[in-house]
């Protein structure tokens, strides 16, 4: 008989997830663990806010395949809030975000504090332009200057190769990329990773463990909308169907749309025809109680 065959990259899958991996609360620490890391391959790094779902596992799995190292960043970042309540009740797990990184295989889990990200308060201002003004730029501002700053941090902390951002977020990934570009980071390949949802449809988000039963049940209907737009695009204006989709949501009880824009996937800029963009994202942000969700979709490039 011959030798016994092996699946040589299952074994070595196998071998990386079994390795132990790191916590790093300090800088420092993780500037010199990455310096020795980097002379063996590539980094990729994920950065989060915690509270780490699907969603996060599914980037974490592409940065594992991609990357020799994978840093995921656990830090809820304060500049980024400009409301203090929903910087108060965001959700921290620490100890579950752990397992998960860990289950994952994740080589380090980046997680601060506070004061070691910000010995001294960040006064950057980004000229992020056009992309960072609409939708949540105009909803809630200085968000995107908050999200640029601490991006950029662990962008020049961690030198990666490769950053991974999930599209629920379609906007953020425009400023970040924006960012990268007025600050340097030209050799970073920036990964944009495909929405995760639950079965009913609803967009993964850490702020979906604040819903209430009643909430839960009708949160899917964001989704439910969307995708019913897909079919009123093919008979109304794009007015139209952004008069519907605002009109249907807001007729579920606990629901509030915030806004509905459809926008040229490049730009974030919103179109009044469909022949306006090649590529049209419809982008949402809706209340359901006092939880705030966003999601999006697609449309075809020809309508």
């Amino acid at each position: 008989m011959g030798a016994p065959r092996y699946d040589i990259e299952s074994f070595l899958a196998q071998i990386s997830i079994n390795k132990q991996m790191e916590i790093i609360r300090t800088v420092a620490e993780l500037q010199k663990k990455l310096e020795t890391a980097r002379q063996n391959g590539s980094i990729g790094l994920v950065p989060t806010m915690g509270a780490l779902h699907a969603g996060h596992k599914s980037l974490v799995d592409r940065a594992r395949v991609e990357n020799d190292t994978v840093v995921v960043s656990v830090f809820v970042n304060p500049t980024q809030f400009n409301n203090a309540t929903d910087l108060a009740t965001y959700p921290r797990t620490e100890e579950a975000d752990r397992a998960m990184l860990e289950a994952c295989g994740a080589d380090y889990m980046f997680a601060p504090t506070v004061e070691e990200i910000y010995p001294e308060p960040d006064t950057r201002v980004f000229e992020l332009g056009a992309v960072a003004e609409v939708m949540e730029g105009a909803m809630r501002p200085g968000h995107f200057n908050g999200v640029a700053q601490i991006v950029s941090k662990l962008f020049a902390f961690t030198r990666p190769t490769r950053a991974y951002f999930g599209e629920k977020d379609f906007q953020q990934i425009a400023v970040i990329r924006k960012m990268a570009e007025l600050e340097g980071f030209n050799d970073l390949k920036i990964v944009d990773c495909p929405i995760l949802r639950e079965a009913d449809g609803l967009a993964l988000s850490s702020r979906n463990i604040r819903l209430t039963p009643e909430q839960r049940t009708v949160a899917p209907a964001i989704s439910l909308v969307l995708r019913s737009s897909l079919i009123w695009a093919k008979e109304l204006s794009l007015k139209e169907v952004k008069n519907k989709v605002i009109a249907t949501l807001n007729m579920f009880p606990f629901m509030d749309v915030e806004y509905f824009e459809i926008v040229d996937a490049h730009t974030m800029q919103p179109i009044g025809e469909w022949t306006d963009s090649d590529c049209p994202v419809g982008c949402i942000t809706c209340y359901c109680g006092e939880v705030r969700l966003i999601d999006n979709i697609k449309y075809p490039c020809a309508v």
